[in-house]
């Protein structure tokens, strides 16, 4: 008994005495792999995070971009990686909640909800409608009169099969009674760059992104999706103004690899939200980008996912949403 209570004691202490993973993470560089192209707004949140990242951790934060196989290469990296928090995924809403409804299961070799565990949101953005400026379309209204007149004609470019701007196109498609032809890419940079040289019609792509082009008279920006019209974009009509009840958007979050220790979870979980709850931080990088911070905890995010995964997979099924591979 005495032996027996010497050993319960002598495991007791060590293990109160143990330091936690958290306390010396990270031991080594982290990689945050983005699955799109850089350019995209992934690739900027993900860049800027990385480094507010590496100067708080005191270790280089690299970004790596995997925009092949429509993300899915990106994310599969994250999930088979070695489960100690230094490989870090920063992905678009398609990742984590469309790819798993309009993929078979063997298409996608892994599984979100346990080979991923969901860290925190982190930023939100409306879509812009853009065209390309040799178009003679100024109004959203003129796209689908045209589309209509020509069935099949007209392009649009994705960030990938499945993304947030593929879906929301879809379902413009779907909401206009038109049809218009997808071009898929590896990120909505390269998207938004064969629309300005007028390989490609049209793209949804965040505001942020179409102000600079429309500027530079590469193309026009013909609706935004918002409920409202921007403050910053007072002339610029919502999409809803000419197909009612229509929005676009998506959101940007932050994973890492499933079956990581718990408590490496909550420190990257708390320096991000630290991060983007700076003042310096919102003022020089989300307010000019023109992004809202969606931060929340691991369980937050997880329920969102969850929640979004089940809201699309209503609307695919209800609207018979078809997804050209």
């Amino acid at each position: 008994m005495k032996r027996s209570c010497f050993i319960f004691m002598t495991v007791g202490c060590l293990v109160a005495s143990s330091p936690s993973y958290s306390q010396n993470y990270p031991v080594k560089p982290v990689t945050i792999i983005v699955t799109a192209a850089p350019g995209g707004v992934s690739d900027i949140v993900a860049r800027a995070l990385a480094q507010r990242l590496s100067q708080k951790w005191r270790q280089q934060v690299v970004v790596e971009n995997r925009g092949g196989a429509s993300h899915i290469a990106g994310a599969q990296q994250v999930a088979k990686a070695a489960p100690d928090g230094h490989t870090l995924l920063v992905a678009e809403a398609g990742t984590y909640v469309i790819k798993p409804i309009i993929y078979p299961k063997d298409k996608i070799p892994y599984d979100v909800q346990t080979d991923l565990i969901q860290v925190t949101g982190l930023v939100r953005i409306h879509h812009g409608l853009l065209v390309t400026s040799s178009l003679p379309i100024k109004t959203l209204g003129e796209l689908i009169a045209r589309a209509k007149a020509h069935p099949g004609k007209i392009s649009y470019g994705t960030a990938a099969v499945g993304s947030g701007p593929h879906l929301n196109m879809v379902r413009l498609e779907n909401a206009a009674g038109i049809r218009l032809v997808a071009v898929h890419y590896r990120g909505i940079a390269p998207a938004v760059t064969d629309v300005m040289g007028g390989h490609t019609d049209s793209v949804l792509v965040a505001v942020s992104t179409a102000i600079g082009a429309v500027a530079a008279g590469k193309m026009r920006l013909v609706a935004v999706g918002s409920e409202k019209r921007l403050p910053y974009l007072p002339d610029v009509p919502t999409a809803a103004e000419t197909v009612p009840g229509f929005t676009a958007g998506t959101w940007f979050g932050l994973s890492v690899t499933g079956r990581t220790p718990p408590d490496i979870v909550a420190k990257i979980n708390a320096d991000v939200r630290d991060i983007i709850a700076q003042q310096d931080f919102r003022i020089e990088f989300l307010d000019k980008q023109r992004y809202e911070a969606i931060t929340s905890s691991p369980e937050e995010f997880s329920a969102r996912v969850k929640r979004e995964t089940a809201t699309w997979a209503k609307v695919v099924r209800e609207q018979g949403l078809k997804i050209a591979h």
